[in-house]
Parts: C-alpha cells; structure tokens; sequence
C-alpha cells in the first residue's frame, strides 16, 4: 500500500469516528443519523430534520469542520463536539434549507500546486 493511500484510509476512519460520535450525541437528544458511505467512499451521517427529510452531513479535516452543505451556516467546528451537536440539533430542528444539499469542496492540492511553480 502507497504511503498517500496509508494516509487516506487513516483520515477516513479518523472522519468516521467523528461521525460515530457525532450521531451517538445526537442520538440522546433524539436527533436521527445513519452512518453511511457515500458512492466516492466518504463516510457520512444521514441526518434527519423535523420534517422528516434527510442531509448529510460530512467531516472537513482540513478546516476540523462538520457540514451539511454549502452556506456559511451549514458548518461548525468538531473540535468542540457539545457545540457542534447542539448546532445540528438546531438546524435539523429548524429544518433543512429548501432545495439540493450544496456541495463544499476545498481541494488544498491545488492551492499547493499553485505555489509550486
């Protein structure tokens, strides 16, 4: 196994752990998650909100972020897992927000790749 595909498997697991003890807390305040993987391999947890409609939410390691899409108050800190659980738990209370879940996608290779040359 290439040492970048080490790395990888490390972070995935490390992104599941996250996830597993993100949907226990919000487990004991009746919150639902289902851990899943999605078609590219990223674990993620199917949350569901009070009108019975369902996001993912995924890790960030990179920004240490939990997310559910792409608006600035569709993420908070894992490094803080009280906080971050309470935050979900209001939004998934609240209600997702209409239409598709956005995608939030940083790829720091390129910016590196851009200082590179």
């Amino acid at each position: 196994m290439q040492p970048s595909q080490v790395v990888k498997e490390k972070q995935r697991a490390y992104a599941q752990h996250l996830l597993t003890a993100l949907r226990e807390e919000l487990a004991t305040r009746a919150v639902t998650g289902v851990l899943v993987v999605t078609q590219d391999g990223r674990p993620a947890l199917d949350v569901t909100d009070s009108r019975c409609r369902s996001r993912r939410v995924f890790v960030h390691l990179s920004f240490c972020w939990f997310y559910w899409g792409d608006q600035q108050d569709e993420r908070v800190t894992f490094l803080r897992l009280p906080a971050a659980v309470e935050r979900i738990e209001q939004a998934a209370q609240d209600g997702w927000r209409e239409g598709e879940q956005g995608e939030l996608s940083v790829d720091l290779s390129k910016i590196f790749d851009a200082y590179r040359s």
